[in-house]
């Protein structure tokens, strides 16, 4: 006689939009200080914004985007969460204000190769989302040049992009929002297969292959 295994699932609130309005701010700040907006010494001021706002948020982000079993979100949110403290902390123990670091330039290049392993994940479902994520490799690339040269043409290309990402994610973030406070796309996302289903489909296509989610399968 065949044996059922039941599966419960706790619905939880889609923390993508907290985690790209933190991403904006992150992002907005430290061009500030990149295209002179604000002066070096406000860099303490910037550190600790990073560290006391935009890392608990993003972590938050990560924690229940792995909850809600969405391995983009969760991942995304994490690297941006550890990437922004550890500027924040570097910032905050600089010999001087607006000193470079080539340790962060390298670790501002892995960080930027690491958030395209979600941007691509992000892509097989929500094109717009994947493009905030694709564009904040290129900010943290970007910027990492900066500090592994101290070129002021770098320094204020890296501060251009900072506010396109800056854009990019106030809108991912409205359309997230307005589409789970609505339950239906108000603002283009390029959703698309799963990511399509997933606001379209019936509970039947979102179950479909339940069992070979991570937390359900036998291993990861």
């Amino acid at each position: 006689m065949p044996q059922a295994a039941r599966i419960v699932l706790r619905p939880i609130g889609n923390p993508l939009p907290l985690g790209f309005l933190a991403l904006a701010a992150a992002t907005l700040l430290v061009s500030g200080l990149q295209l002179e907006w604000l002066a070096p010494s406000d860099g303490t001021a910037v550190a600790y914004c990073l560290i006391g706002f935009v890392f608990p948020l993003q972590l938050l982000s990560s924690i229940f985007g792995y909850l809600a079993r969405d391995v983009v979100a969760g991942t995304s949110m994490g690297i941006l969460a550890g990437t922004w403290l550890s500027m924040g902390l570097i910032i905050l123990t600089a010999p001087r204000p607006g000193a470079t670091s080539d340790a962060l330039g390298l670790f501002l290049l892995i960080a930027a190769v690491a958030m395209l392993v979600p941007a691509a994940a992000a892509a097989t479902g929500k094109l717009v989302p994947a493009l905030v994520l694709a564009t904040t490799a290129l900010r943290f690339c970007v910027t990492g040049v900066y500090q592994l040269t101290a070129s002021d043409t770098w320094m204020a290309l890296a501060g251009i992009v900072g506010l396109v990402l800056c854009a990019l994610a106030v809108y991912a973030a409205l359309a997230l929002g307005l589409e789970d406070a609505r339950r239906e796309t108000v603002l283009p996302l390029g959703r698309r297969g799963y990511g399509r289903v997933a606001m379209g489909g019936d509970l039947d296509g979102q179950l479909e292959l339940i069992e070979r989610e991570a937390g359900v399968r036998e291993q990861l």
